[in-house]
């Protein structure tokens, strides 16, 4: 691939379906051999996706008979204005000490928790239960929480 003859598009989706739209793009891409090289759906942008393709005539064949694609938006975006959807964070970042979660998967599903250590290198939280009479730190995986209250 010469980076020369890269460009990069935008397509606007329905709202909450970027996963499903970038999963049946896939699949035609591959069965249209499109020269497509990359797609993007990046989790804090709800609506759009990011093509990477030799042209926007190939994103126009990709997209044919796709449903929830709204359009192509005009012009190109540099790789400059994606980048840092590209950076992988960890999902602990912003959560300290002493604040105040959600558990949003596993067991403890809905408990509310107070954040006792955060372990950033393993991207988990040790947290107490509020609601417990007993209090009994719990080891949980940074994406199963949710920030309510920041301490």
């Amino acid at each position: 691939m010469d980076e020369q003859k890269s460009k990069i598009f935008t397509l606007k989706v329905t709202v909450n379906q970027e996963k499903n739209v970038a999963s049946m793009l896939e699949t035609a891409i591959i069965h249209k051999n499109t020269d497509i090289f990359s797609i993007l759906a990046p989790e804090p942008l709800k609506g759009y996706i990011f093509i990477e393709a030799e042209d926007v005539g190939a994103v126009e064949e990709a997209i044919q008979g796709i449903h929830n694609i709204r359009g192509i938006l005009e012009g190109e975006v540099d790789l400059d204005e994606i980048e840092h959807f590209l950076e992988a964070k960890p999902t602990v970042t912003g959560i300290e000490k002493g604040d105040i979660v959600e558990i949003i998967g596993g067991a403890f599903k809905g408990e509310k928790a107070k954040v006792v250590r955060v372990d950033e290198s393993k991207e988990e939280l040790t947290v107490e239960l509020l609601n417990a009479a007993v209090p009994i730190p719990i080891t949980v995986k940074g994406d199963y929480v949710r920030m309510i209250e920041k301490r």
